[in-house]
């Protein structure tokens, strides 16, 4: 049986005390289930802007979509954590990963590591942040146990997500091999099959499975799809206009086309819970209320 769905809006775009709260009130009324905030530099920082949100709203949970384990060690972590969901009225969701452009690293003058260190410094994070919590002693205290998300595709993410996140996000992309300002290629359904596959063989041990999370990259309720994702052909080599509309993270096509993708999509990898990036919030609400409950 499918997991209900549950939708995220991710607020990338940096606004004043009254407008950052009116954004979040206005995710509410659209009927966003969680109102997420990513973590990069340039953008909001992710503990006191949720702080914010949860202030002007009474429904939705706060998420971290995803955290930069890099950029954080545990002990601290903890606090903000601990703090943050008793702010928060216990509605916090920790989202973590292991970062991937390495500019910002370079600019915080902090290490960057391989691909495998920083999988390793994530664990760490993950292990030594789950202690914590759970001892009687740390104060603060959450309001309760924390849902963790982890953000990954490769082996070892998946690994690491099947054996410690309450919610598994996939990104329906790849990072372009050397390029340090996080340069992003999409990845094809049937690569996607693969990873979700890889994930669910690695996780046939749990006793609750996880949630299932996909970030969508574009969304556009129109007659002429073709039109809206020439923008997305022109920037990645080699891709065709029919292969763009058939990515899993793009979402183009009248109302009842990218609900029936939404739909199809949920029965054929799992994805119950997607999250949207800040443009495309209006775009997708009317998805939105026709998919409340289902």
């Amino acid at each position: 049986m499918s997991r209900p769905f549950r939708f995220g809006a991710s607020m990338i775009v940096p606004a004043p005390a009254e407008e950052w709260r009116a954004k979040g009130r206005r995710a509410e009324d659209l009927g966003y289930d969680v109102i997420l905030v990513p973590d990069h530099l340039g953008m909001v920082a992710p503990f006191p802007a949720l702080v914010a949100a949860a202030e002007a709203t009474t429904r939705p949970r706060l998420g971290t979509f995803v955290l930069n384990a890099g950029f954080w060690n545990p002990a601290l972590l903890a606090r903000e954590v601990a703090t943050t969901d008793a702010l928060t009225g216990g509605r916090l969701e920790l989202g973590l990963g292991t970062g991937y452009v390495q500019a910002e690293h370079d600019t915080a003058h902090l290490p960057y590591g391989s691909p495998g260190e920083r999988v390793d410094h994530l664990r760490r994070t993950i292990e030594e942040l789950g202690r914590l919590l759970a001892s009687p002693e740390h104060q603060p205290q959450p309001v309760r146990k924390v849902p963790l998300m982890v953000g990954g595709n490769g082996d070892r993410m998946l690994r690491l997500t099947a054996e410690h996140a309450d919610i598994a996000a996939f990104t329906g992309a790849r990072p372009v091999p050397g390029d340090t300002a996080g340069k992003m290629l999409p990845i094809t359904p049937e690569e996607l099959d693969e990873r979700v596959a890889r994930y669910r063989e690695l996780a046939k041990g749990r006793s609750e499975p996880a949630e299932l999370n996909l970030l969508i990259q574009l969304v556009a309720i129109t007659d002429d799809p073709e039109a809206a994702v020439r923008p997305l052909v022109e920037r990645v080599p080699d891709l065709s206009v029919e292969q763009a509309l058939e990515l899993p993270l793009v979402l183009a096509g009248t109302l009842e086309q990218i609900t029936a993708k939404v739909l199809a999509q949920r029965e054929r990898y799992g994805f119950s819970y997607l999250t949207v990036l800040e443009p495309y919030m209006e775009a997708f609400a009317p998805v939105v209320a026709r998919l409340r409950g289902r």
